[in-house]
């Protein structure tokens, strides 16, 4: 497993267009079907990545959390499942409901969407205010596997909680880290 960096995609960026299945509901999904007026999270994960299985119990918390206050949230899984079988479609469905997942996890199966986006690690995380501008990208905070870093979601939420009070996010801005996606 290699580390790889978030590739931070630029701020004011227009959140790409979807329309991708949803593992949990079984449900095609646009980004308008999921889309919400006060800010949207979309992130990049994949069910084996140690990096996304470490963040999880936070993520999961922060998504339920904000989810009340209107921000939406969604998972896209893009990795090459003949390569990685545990990334397939049945097995994220598992994953999810496993993790405790209160939002949609997507199959990205082209990787089209991984590359509008610019993605190359999972977790990479994306947030978009109400008229769908990119105003935070990068990690959700400073732990990682191994590290003495305690799990805060500090970072995602300090731009969730700046996004909702109508102020600017901070232009300092960390990249993600985890595993690189798994391009076909």
């Amino acid at each position: 497993m290699a580390l790889t960096e978030s590739n931070m995609l630029p701020l004011g960026t227009k959140a790409p267009d979807f329309t991708l299945p949803d593992t949990v509901s079984g449900k095609e999904l646009s980004l308008n079907d999921i889309a919400s007026d006060k800010a949207t999270v979309i992130m990049f994960l994949c069910n084996h990545c140690p990096y996304v299985i470490h963040v999880n119990p936070e993520l999961s918390k922060l998504a339920e959390e904000y989810q009340e206050k209107g921000v939406a949230f969604v998972g896209i899984s893009s990795n090459d499942v003949d390569r990685y079988p545990d990334d397939a479609p049945d097995k994220m469905t598992e994953f999810a409901k496993s993790e405790g997942y209160s939002f949609p996890y997507l199959y990205d199966e082209t990787q089209e969407v991984a590359k509008a986006y610019d993605a190359a690690c999972t977790p990479d995380f994306y947030v978009f205010d109400g008229d769908q501008k990119l105003v935070y990208r990068g990690r959700l905070d400073a732990s990682r596997p191994g590290n003495s870093e305690g799990l805060t979601g500090a970072d995602l939420r300090a731009a969730l909680d700046a996004v909702l009070a109508g102020e600017e996010v901070s232009a300092v801005q960390y990249p993600s880290a985890g595993c690189g996606l798994k391009w076909k």
